[in-house]
This record gives structure tokens, sequence and C-alpha cells, in this order.
């Protein structure tokens, strides 16, 4: 299961259409997907309902949250402007921060905050994104171990061999390569991913839904904003 060297390049596209895709169900299926749980638990109408409500986005932001410090844990030892790359860069192996516990941490972040985003969409638009981000992320990571194998040789079957792929482990498996993490540039790197906390922890605050699409426009719109500054400055540097 490998992703195609187009796939890579847009994958910021690809992933946004998975997100569009399972919120765009709402239009086929009415029934929110903790509205659902709710009904098939307590009932619509229990005096609970309302609590299980707010717990489940509660969690819904919680994975968010998991989600956007684990990737800005893994930026700031990859420098967002890697991270942004529409190149597939294979001539470092990572081996500090999160990659000593597990080879893949931001497609493992990834498929968290898809998970929490899904809690918001429809019951069937749930499905839609947490199957569709784990099989995309899956795609990207077998065309991404594919290539580091390749120009890393045996030094990355030894990572492999020693470091899980996506199920972390709480151990490091592997000694400190001594790399120094940069966190400004990697909270800059993941403003989006810190946005969509942002959005389910205020709908799970406030049940407003404009709230929620408003935070979410914004992040992105830094994010798109942010990958044009460090397409831009790449172009520039190459030229000079």
């Amino acid at each position: 299961m490998k992703a195609t060297d187009y796939e890579f390049r847009n994958r910021f596209w690809i992933f946004g259409v998975i997100f569009g895709a399972g919120f765009w169900l709402y239009a086929l299926d009415h029934v929110n997907a903790v509205q659902y749980l709710i009904n098939t638990t307590v009932g619509e109408n229990s005096p609970r309902a309302d609590l299980l409500a707010r717990c489940g986005l509660a969690f819904a932001a919680l994975l968010a949250l998991l989600a956007a410090l684990l990737r800005t844990w893994a930026t700031s030892y990859l420098r967002s402007d890697v991270m942004q790359d529409h190149d597939l860069r294979t001539e470092k192996l990572v081996a500090s921060g999160p990659y000593r516990h597990v080879r893949n941490p931001l497609y493992l972040g990834n498929i968290l905050m898809a998970l929490g985003m899904a809690f918001l969409a429809c019951r069937v638009g749930f499905f839609v994104i947490v199957v569709g981000n784990f099989i995309f992320c899956r795609r990207l990571i077998g065309l991404e171990e594919s290539n580091l194998q390749k120009e890393q040789g045996e030094s990355y079957i030894e990572f492999c061999r020693r470091v899980p792929r996506l199920w972390p482990s709480l151990h490091a498996r592997l000694p400190d390569s001594g790399l120094k993490p940069h966190w400004k540039q990697a909270f800059v790197g993941e403003l989006f991913m810190w946005g969509f906390f942002a959005g389910i922890a205020a709908f799970a605050a406030t049940l407003n839904q404009k709230a929620f699409f408003i935070t979410i426009a914004v992040s992105m719109a830094l994010y798109i904003a942010s990958s044009y500054l460090v397409s831009s400055r790449k172009k520039s540097d190459t030229s000079s």
C-alpha cells in the first residue's frame, strides 16, 4: 500500500477533500455521530443527554489536543519547512524526540485529529473521515518508508526493526541522536492543528457550530499562508 508522488505533493488538498466529504454527508445523513450514540444509549430526552454530548465533544477536543502536541513535538525536530515541503525528503533520518518512540508521529497525529474531528460529523461522515484518513496516511507512510529504505539502506531497516510504525512505545527504542528541538517554528508550522483543537474545544464549550467553522477557516487560512511563505522562501534560496 504505497501512495504516488502526486498524492504526496498534494496531500494537504487530499486530506481536505476527505474532511470535506465527511462533513458534506450531513446533506444525506442529518444525525450527528455523538447524538447518535446518545440516542442509542440513554435516549435523546434523557436528563443526562446534554452532559453526555459535552463529554463526547470534550473527548474529541482531547484527541485534537494530543494530535497538536504530538505533531508540534515531531515538527520541532524536522523543521516546519520540511514538514510542509511538497517534495519527499529522505536525506536525513531523525532519531530524537518522538521518533525514538514511533516512526511516524506526524501521521499518528493526523489519525488522532481525524478521530477527534469525526465526532463533529454525521454517522456516515464519521466513518468516511476516520477510515479515509487512516487509509491515506497508511499510503503516504508506505511511500515514505519505501524511499527512506532506498536512500538510507541498512540504517533505516534497523530503525524499522526497533521503532514501531504507528503504535508508540512507552519506552524510547533508540538512544537520543542529540538533535535540539526548535519549538517556535514548530508551533508556527502546526498552527492549523492548534486551530482545529481550538475549534473543537470552542464547540464543546458552546455547542455553537458557527464558532467551530470560523475557527477552522482561520486556521486553514493561516496554514495556507505559512505554506506559501515557506515555498516562496525555498524558491528564493534556490534562485540565489
